[in-house]
This record gives structure tokens, sequence and C-alpha cells, in this order.
């Protein structure tokens, strides 16, 4: 009944690749618990407090609140694909609510460091040019780490500077980049050397091999090491300072939220707290009472 969830989710939701394996990979933990304590994996005859023991048992190991949501989240959409087979009338996972949690805060790179590190790139006579460019991408477009590296050849528009990205739910969306980013992108084609099965991907590495995570990861985290003390050192910090910093140069919040892939404006409106200063002296200087004052 999983493999035919995750065809569904595959083929008729259209879920991205790295979505399903997600989804495959929390049910298999619950199968192995609901084997491991119920002694049987019918998905039919799991009640309310077997989920509850599973969410105590994720507790136990150390799992973080957020990710024993995801995992009920996954559980919750498995369920309801059950209910709408027939396999089941109601879905064990109602009512049963996700768990509360405060959400670190994320420092976004101040304006200067981004700076710092452009002049440190600049300085290194033996940098890597395409960690720079993949940094340089992260923070000029805002895109997440998995859509940089799911890029596509054909998707970069060098006659438009657009590029056409897909997102979470295979949503598309165009992101504008500027003539210095395109005169980058242009000379690291150039060098571009992919290997058959990778021809497709815009970003591929030095052996030709399709970009992974952990590169991008890695190249964030050491080149931001270079002119930064912050702890977080993310491509997620990257796509967070893309937004502060364009808000704060005057961009209207309906345009980030489209930019950023958003599906409601409420998660672009994290990004306005950062810039609660600056939003002070805008309404300070515009608006009218506040100019009698």
């Amino acid at each position: 009944m999983i493999e035919r969830f995750l065809e569904y989710l595959s083929v008729e939701r259209r879920y991205a690749p790295n979505t399903v394996i997600s989804y495959r990979k929390d049910l298999s933990d619950f199968s192995i618990f609901l084997l491991e304590t119920e002694s049987h994996q019918d998905f039919s005859a799991v009640s309310k407090k077997v989920i509850r023991n599973f969410m105590v048992e994720l507790s136990e190991q150390k799992i973080s609140k957020r990710s024993i949501n995801r995992k009920l989240s996954s559980l919750r959409s498995f369920f309801l694909f059950l209910m709408k087979l027939g396999e089941i009338k109601t879905s064990p996972l109602e009512g049963i609510k996700s768990l509360k949690f405060y959400a670190e805060k994320q420092i976004p790179f101040s304006k200067e460091e981004m700076v710092h590190l452009e002049l440190a790139e600049q300085q290194m006579k033996e940098g890597d040019f395409l960690k720079e460019l993949v940094i340089e991408t992260l923070y000029q477009t805002g895109m997440r780490r998995m859509e940089l590296c799911n890029l596509l050849l054909e998707n970069v528009d060098f006659g438009k500077k657009e590029i056409k990205v897909i997102g979470k739910g295979n949503k598309e969306r165009i992101i504008p980049f500027s003539e210095h980013l395109a005169e980058k992108f242009q000379s690291y084609l150039l060098e571009r050397n992919p290997l058959r099965e990778s021809e497709m991907y815009f970003f591929v590495t030095k052996k030709g091999n399709k970009l992974y995570d952990k590169f991008v990861y890695s190249a964030v985290n050491s080149y931001l090491s270079l002119v930064t003390s912050k702890e977080k050192k993310s491509p997620h910090i990257l796509r967070h300072s893309f937004a502060t910093h364009v808000l704060e140069n005057g961009a209207e919040i309906s345009k980030v939220k489209k930019l950023m892939g958003h599906s409601s404006l409420a998660s672009t409106q994290v990004y306005t707290n950062a810039n609660i200063e600056q939003l002070k002296k805008v309404f300070n200087s515009a608006h009218p009472r506040a100019k009698k004052m």
C-alpha cells in the first residue's frame, strides 16, 4: 500500500523525487515501529494510541519537534489516501495536533558581509570558481539548494536574463538575473564539462556529475567562514539574506513572495522582521499623521 501511495504522489500529484523519498523514509520508520511494538503492519488497525506512542518514541530518540511534525504530516497524507481508497473509514491522525515549537531565529548575512565575501573571493589566488558561482547564484536569486542542484540548462534564458525554477510541488516561477551574473554564467559554461547523464543540468561538478546537496552546503559554509562569525552559514541563510536585502531596498513584499516561490504571504512576512527599523523610517517619513507629530 505504501508503494501505491508513493506512486500516487509521484505520478498524479507530480511531487519532486526528493519529496517522495522523504515520504518513503517517514512511512518506513512508522512501519518498522508498528512491527516492533504491535507485531503487525496492518495500517487499517492503527489507532490514535499507536500514533501517540510513535510520537513518544521519536521524542525519546531526541528527534526534533520539526522532524516529528514532518512525519505526522506524511502519515496524515497517507491515511487520507487510505480513506480515499475505502481501506479505512477514519484517520487515526484525526484530532492529533502537531507539536508546538519555537523556530530558531534565522539571522541573515549583512550587506557588508556579502561585500566582504566578494572582496575575499577576488583576493584568493586559488579560489574555486564553481563554488563562488554557486554562492553568488543563491544570493542573487534566492533559490533553494535543491532548486539550484536541479536547475536545467534549458531553463536559463540569457536573452531575457531569466531563470525558470521548478520549486516545491513542481511549481514553476521566473527569477531575473543581473548582467554581472550573466557574465559569470557565460564564463562557467566555457569550462563546464558534463557527463552524458548530467548534460541536462546547468551546474555540474568538475568531474561532470550533477551538483549535489553536500557540495553546495560545503561551498557556502567554507566561503562564508571567511567573513562572518555567525554560527549558521547554510544555503538557506543566503536565501534569507536575499529576501531581507531586496525588501530593505524597497521591493514590494508581494513581488518578493513570487521570487521566493512562497505559497502564502505569511511565509514572506518572516523576512520583514529583520527590517522593522527600516519600516519605522518609512512610516515616519510617509504617513500623513506621522508627519504632523
